[in-house]
């Protein structure tokens, strides 16, 4: 009985340690970053598909991406403790020391950094690196300062784009970057009508937080979901970017335009309702968008 007794404690005390990694890293956003990397660098020239190299790709940008939000967490601890979404994340809660958090930070920056240098090529980890920073260092503490941290955080938020697609050229070899900034401009655009979408609907907890997440000081406004309009409107351009590069296909080509002008269409409905309901029916089709959009390249990579 007393075996049994320890051996339920020990099971139960591995599985939330994991359950806190697992929000330390925010494994939802991590996925989605893995993602976006991973589909970049198969849809580079010359790139076939295999499970090893799609697996070190996928590895590598998660444990880079991961570090990434430790920092974050250990930063904001203070913050997220005041909002009701972020108030249970470990560091802030108090599950998980700062110590821990930096321990595994760390290891998991220079090993995720490590993968993409050694399997892949330095240009692929030093991008990396620049984003692992750019996050950590610049977007998070800025959150507080301007609203223009939103831009600041859709570079290294794009970046995952970039960094899958120079990883699929040899090291040593000439990389072609056209295709891999417009992978970046696809990503970076769809992060404003997708991000203020989710501040919309968490405003009052941003607002306590100390955090300027709308582009309007007065909050949900006009202004704000006009500009949830505009940059959704830039996105209908700048998906046409692969097929003049000859990187897609014209089936690919009609599906992100379609994909593009529902997002349109969506930030015009927030921007006539000015409801949350509204901007949660933007968010939900932010998600949406974004695969339909990368695979439909993928599967009609030329």
């Amino acid at each position: 009985m007393e075996t049994e007794v320890v051996k339920h404690s020990s099971s139960f005390t591995i599985g939330g340690k994991l359950r806190e990694y697992m929000m330390l890293v925010k494994m939802s956003l991590s996925i989605m970053v893995v993602f976006s990397a991973v589909v970049s660098y198969l849809l580079a020239p010359q790139v076939q598909f295999f499970w090893q190299r799609m697996l070190l790709i996928a590895l590598g940008g998660f444990l880079v991406t991961g570090s990434a939000n430790a920092v974050n967490q250990i930063v904001e601890k203070d913050t997220d403790a005041l909002m009701k979404r972020t108030a249970k994340r470990p560091v802030a809660s108090g599950a998980m020391s700062e110590q821990e958090a930096w321990l595994f930070a760390i290891i998991a920056l220079i090993a995720g950094l490590f993968i993409l240098g050694w399997y892949f090529n330095f240009t692929s980890a030093i991008i990396a690196l620049a984003s692992w920073f750019v996050y950590a260092y610049m977007y998070t503490p800025m959150k507080k300062v301007s609203s223009y941290s939103v831009l600041m955080g859709a570079v290294p938020g794009a970046l995952p784009c970039l960094i899958g697609w120079t990883a699929g050229f040899p090291a040593g070899s000439e990389i072609s970057w056209a295709g891999g900034w417009a992978l970046f401009g696809i990503q970076f655009f769809w992060q404003f009508p997708h991000f203020w979408a989710i501040a919309w609907i968490a405003h009052k907890d941003y607002t306590t937080a100390g955090f300027k997440m709308l582009p309007s000081d007065a909050g949900q406004t006009k202004f704000s979901a006009i500009q949830a309009i505009i940059y959704s409107l830039l996105l209908v351009p700048v998906g046409l970017i692969p097929y003049f590069l000859g990187m897609s296909g014209i089936v690919s080509l009609w599906i992100t335009l379609a994909a593009n002008v529902f997002m349109v269409v969506q930030s015009a409905r927030l921007y006539n309702e000015m409801s949350a309901k509204a901007a949660r029916r933007l968010m939900f089709s932010s998600y949406i968008h974004l695969p339909i959009v990368l695979l439909s390249l993928l599967a009609d990579k030329v």
